[in-house]
């Protein structure tokens, strides 16, 4: 019986991509070349894991002089990769909080420098029972002890709980400890998969 349903945040509820403000900056080759290189998504995640801006900005300013203004770009104007909510995900998460059934928690590899920026922009991060950021506990996914901190903060049962998350890394890390996991796509295809675990949804 799930009783618990936990939410990752980026690509899940939230739009975030490094995409909408460099395309504003590059053509598109140049655009990819960039952050495949430069700011890359190992780099982020460091940030993610704990790591300060300032130092990670710094970091990559002395490995790239060259590209210093636009690496400075990415937290400088860090905001305009929030894109908006993904579609159709935040009013399946109204109904289920409105349904009273189950605990909702979201567990996100997130800055803590940059998750108030989405706090102050997303009212819908209220709703939760309780938020735990990877840049705030300086761990992350997919590493177990991340998992761990919110079912012990919150004393929730893996095999009563259900995670929702876009990257496959991190659904195998859940299951590994015993969670319930689905691979977020769409959310239509995500609708007939909480059906299956007797979450009522709407499905028009």
């Amino acid at each position: 019986m799930i009783n618990t349903i936990i939410f990752d945040l980026g690509a899940v509820l939230i739009d975030w991509n490094p995409h909408y403000l460099y395309s504003k900056v590059f053509q598109e080759e140049e655009m990819r070349i960039f952050l495949e290189t430069v700011c890359t998504p190992a780099w982020n995640e460091e940030q993610d894991g704990g790591r300060p801006l300032q130092e990670a900005t710094d970091l990559l300013v002395a490995q790239f002089p060259e590209h210093e203004a636009n690496i400075r770009l990415f937290y400088d104007r860090w905001a305009e990769m929030l894109q908006g909510e993904i579609p159709g995900m935040v009013e399946l998460l109204q109904s289920i909080k409105a349904s009273g059934k189950y605990k909702l928690y979201a567990l996100t590899n997130w800055s803590a420098e940059t998750f108030p920026i989405a706090q102050e922009r997303f009212e819908f991060l209220g709703w939760f029972d309780g938020i735990v950021v990877s840049g705030v506990e300086k761990d992350r996914k997919p590493f177990a002890s991340f998992y761990q901190t919110l079912l012990n903060r919150y004393s929730i049962q893996p095999d009563e709980a259900l995670f929702i998350d876009d990257n496959l890394r991190n659904i195998k890390a859940a299951e590994q400890l015993g969670i319930h996991a689905i691979h977020f796509t769409h959310v239509d295809a995500l609708k007939p998969q909480l059906i299956e675990y007797g979450i009522p949804v709407e499905t028009v």
